[in-house]
């Protein structure tokens, strides 16, 4: 087939699945529901395809819930990935000492670092799962607001580490920061 860029709606013949339409165009292959096959991903310079009946539409690279799809798709790829929050500098190379009340019981030593690295895992976690919550297509609102005032809540627990961070913008923020005043 020597046209590269047909439209949703197009009716085509393959040597293998036999008839379909388009139902999705992406950058380099279309989608083909076929009558006895299903959908299928074919490429666009595949020489099986012969076109049946042209429709005029105009052409969309990926339609919406396509490009939903992608979107969740690459979140997940990438959801460890975290940006980059500085530790506050008088905290860099600092050592932390929890102090057993038991004298006779040894100190443990945590690199201040480490641990200011974990308290950021934790707080984008709870980002991850506030939008996992917010996007849930099962519960209702009311369950949303619900969990949400728990996730508020952790957020408002989790200020005492605020001093870590070296910006305000990283900060947490709990249900007395968050009101609008």
């Amino acid at each position: 087939m020597e046209q590269t860029t047909l439209g949703i709606g197009t009716r085509l013949q393959h040597t293998q699945y036999g008839p379909g339409v388009i139902v999705g165009v992406r950058y380099a292959t279309y989608l083909i529901s076929f009558i006895n096959h299903g959908v299928k991903e074919i490429d666009k310079t595949d020489t099986q395809l012969d076109e049946i009946i042209p429709e005029n539409v105009t052409v969309e690279i990926e339609t919406v819930s396509e490009t939903e799809k992608s979107l969740l798709k690459i979140l997940r790829l990438w959801g460890g990935v975290s940006e980059v929050v500085p530790l506050g500098d008088r905290w860099k190379g600092g050592m932390m000492l929890l102090q057993p009340a038991d004298k006779t019981q040894k100190p443990k030593e945590v690199p201040v670092d480490i641990f200011f690295h974990k308290i950021v895992m934790l707080r984008d976690r709870l980002r991850v799962l506030e939008q996992n919550i917010n996007s849930h297509k099962i519960l209702n609102d009311e369950d949303k607001v619900n969990l949400q005032q728990y996730i508020t809540r952790i957020y408002g627990s989790l200020t005492t580490f605020n001093v870590l961070f070296r910006d305000k913008e990283h900060w947490f923020v709990g249900e007395k920061g968050s009101k609008e005043d």
